[in-house]
């Protein structure tokens, strides 16, 4: 299957596709009556989220680990508000859930979308392994403090990645104690961003909560910090002119499939779903990320209660049984 056909097959009966801005997947929705929280929503992807949005109507609440800088990117965003929290520290999760529960407000939107990508080995907390940490036990931390606060019918969003093909979770070695490999980090915490919301899935669903889970494409954004020039040129990311390669897009492209998964009714019946260029992705039959799809760890409904009842255990939080 060539990639022309792969993305027509992904896009078919949607409406929108890889080429789709979140823009052009909101137009015509109204969300003056929903209250958004979307980490990372200052920066790239998340920025980009946050401000369609807000101009359908929404609320959006961003936790910021640098709220001067989530302020001012946001400055003048009509219907935007920011509030310190770092996914790295459970007690700064925990203080943030709290203050928010506290306003008796309701969610209708969790976008988990803030992360790291491939940086120098870091520990967090305990030691747990900062990819790990960050991009899902903060994440699994914070959705489950502000349990009390979903709506019925919320759905949550998890910012997952073709990345997942390089690794499933690492179950003898999650923290990396046998030697560090920063893709290889990056790679297991997105497949836990996508077995999370398999899992959440399975336990909201009766209360008509859902959760989905996103490979947004290849976009090169602020996430690509600790990736140097030469590097990214060497994986065909960019040309000799610093320009991105083709295949890739553009943030307001690349936020277009988690906003497209938060609100589309095309989705009902289809929780835990893994989706890709504004449609659910087909299953991977090659190993090139461009292509995409979806790997079958990252999906194994299996994996993703193990994975919870561990995340459970590390956290010592579980709102959702």
């Amino acid at each position: 299957m060539t990639t022309q056909q792969q993305q027509q097959h992904h896009t078919s009966g949607t409406g929108f596709g890889a080429h789709s801005t979140a823009d052009d997947v909101l137009a015509g929705i109204d969300l003056s009556h929903t209250t958004a929280l979307v980490t990372g929503g200052y920066s790239g992807l998340g920025l980009e989220t946050t401000l369609a949005l807000t101009r359908a109507g929404a609320h959006v609440i961003v936790p910021a680990r640098r709220p001067a800088a989530a302020e001012e990117a946001l400055r003048g965003v009509t219907g935007a508000e920011v509030h310190a929290l770092d996914l790295a520290d459970l007690e700064s999760v925990r203080a943030f859930s709290a203050d928010f529960l506290d306003t008796g407000r309701t969610l209708d939107l969790i976008i988990n979308g803030a992360g790291i990508m491939a940086c120098p080995e870091t520990r967090v907390g305990p030691g747990w392994e900062a990819h790990f940490a960050i991009n899902h036990l903060g994440h699994f931390a914070l959705t489950n403090h502000l349990r009390p606060a979903l709506a019925e019918g919320a759905r949550v969003v998890s910012v997952a990645s073709s990345g997942h093909f390089l690794s499933d979770v690492r179950w003898n070695d999650l923290h990396f104690r046998d030697g560090y490999d920063r893709w290889l980090a990056y790679a297991q915490s997105k497949t836990a961003n996508a077995l999370f919301a398999v899992h959440l899935d399975t336990l909201g669903a009766a209360g008509g909560l859902h959760a989905f889970a996103v490979h947004p494409g290849s976009i090169l954004t602020p996430l690509q910090r600790h990736i140097p020039l030469d590097e990214q040129l060497a994986q065909g990311w960019i040309t000799p002119d610093g320009t991105p390669a083709a295949g890739f897009k553009t943030p307001a492209q690349g936020a277009a499939t988690a906003v497209w998964a938060a609100t589309s009714p095309l989705l009902d019946g289809h929780g835990g779903a893994y989706c890709q260029d504004c449609a659910i992705a087909e299953p991977a039959h090659t190993d090139d990320m461009l292509i995409g799809g979806v790997k079958p760890w990252a999906v194994d409904r299996e994996a993703a209660s193990r994975l919870w009842q561990l995340s459970t255990e590390l956290t010592g939080l579980d709102l959702f049984t």
